[in-house]
């Protein structure tokens, strides 16, 4: 099981700058390897990453690439052939292909080191070969062992993101003594089954004033200019703070479930789907249920708790307390059974039969585990 932890660089004026220089060797030599695979292509032949890799001793050796560590040069070219095994995987799926594109400083903004101790090393400083010894901010202590670090630039900050190795993740349990039901929604971001709801937060509604401000000055900035670069920055800065706004709020919400459940249901949506309808389109988007999800998944198998996607076919308008079907629109937010009596909001109504679809998929796995 791998765990990622992000820690905050602070490097000095020099340090950034040989940061800077790394990244766009990297740069070049992911466009240079995406160039030559082009240029054979069309010739006729076929390249693969370990025909590449054979020549980056000839290439480093003539002075024509300064990346300094040899494995994070093998990394930027297997970027390279995963990109290409990608868009070969979309052509034979019949998806939207998406051709490897060549890559603008904008569009390449990590570095990895694919072994721990080759290049980089972790003590009171953060050791980078080719730069030094760089500060950095260890809010936490990692754990498990340490396999890869990736040096990360995002809107003029450096970041540290270190791939620990955890072991085997713990036992699910065979009997749930604690489950619950999430229905997520827009009104409110999630409703359990046991009434508990969870707001919407809604980030993005709340920093559109401030984004459209900063948008607007962008607008008006000659384009190639140096205000214009910054100006590009504030905006870039203020869409990052909403997205950390949501990665923190994702995560503890989740660790505030898998601390009190020890069983967790949620709907297996078709985001993408559902993103089509442009009405809704944005709403959804600043709810960011498949980051949530994400992140609750992964805590889950952390702690040994277990996590069911349910289909969420007719959750919504089936009864929780008979099972009849009782047909409602998206405007109607009362459950009331015609068939049982029963009323309550919608919402619970849903959160109810995901637990309940959630359980049955528990005694499925069981089942198919003793068998």
């Amino acid at each position: 099981m791998r765990k990622a932890f992000l820690y905050r660089l602070y490097p000095t004026k020099r340090q950034a700058d040989a940061l800077d220089y790394q990244l766009t060797e990297a740069r070049h030599l992911y466009n240079a390897a995406l160039q030559e695979r082009r240029d054979a292509w069309r010739h006729g032949v076929s390249l693969n990453y370990y025909n590449q890799a054979n020549q980056l001793k000839e290439i480093r050796a003539a002075g024509d690439l300064s990346l300094a560590n040899f494995s994070a040069c093998q990394d930027v070219l297997r970027r390279v052939d995963k990109a290409f095994k990608s868009f070969f995987r979309r052509v034979k799926q019949g998806g939207k292909p998406g051709y490897p594109r060549f890559k603008d400083r904008d569009r390449f903004d990590s570095v990895t080191f694919p072994t721990y101790g080759n290049g980089v090393k972790l003590a009171e400083r953060l050791y980078v070969q080719g730069v030094g010894k760089i500060k950095i901010k260890l809010h936490r202590a990692t754990t498990g062992k340490i396999k890869t670090v990736t040096l990360k630039r995002n809107c003029g900050h450096w970041y540290a993101v270190f791939s620990c190795d955890l072991g085997a993740a713990p036992p699910l349990p065979e009997k749930a003594e604690s489950p619950v039901g999430i229905d997520m929604g827009l009104e409110s971001f999630a409703t359990l089954s046991d009434s508990t709801v969870v707001p919407n937060p809604r980030y993005l509604e709340k920093g559109l004033d401030v984004l459209a401000q900063r948008q607007r000055r962008l607008a008006k900035k000659r384009k190639g200019s140096r205000r214009r670069r910054k100006a590009r920055l504030l905006v870039a800065r203020t869409h990052a703070h909403i997205r950390e706004q949501r990665r923190d709020f994702s995560h503890k919400t989740a660790l505030w479930l898998v601390k009190s459940y020890d069983l967790i249901a949620h709907e297996d949506l078709n985001i993408r789907g559902m993103v089509r309808n442009h009405s809704l389109a944005r709403g959804i988007s600043d709810a960011a249920w498949g980051q949530f999800i994400g992140v609750l998944r992964h805590k889950a198998e952390e702690a040994g708790v277990a996590v069911f996607a349910v289909n969420p076919r007719n959750t919504s308008q089936r009864c929780s307390g008979c099972g009849e079907i009782v047909p409602k629109d998206l405007g109607g937010r009362l459950h009331s059974c015609p068939h049982c009596g029963l009323n309550l909001h919608r919402d619970l109504n849903a959160a109810r039969n995901i637990l309940a679809l959630g359980l049955s998929a528990q005694g499925q796995a069981l089942r198919s585990r003793l068998l």
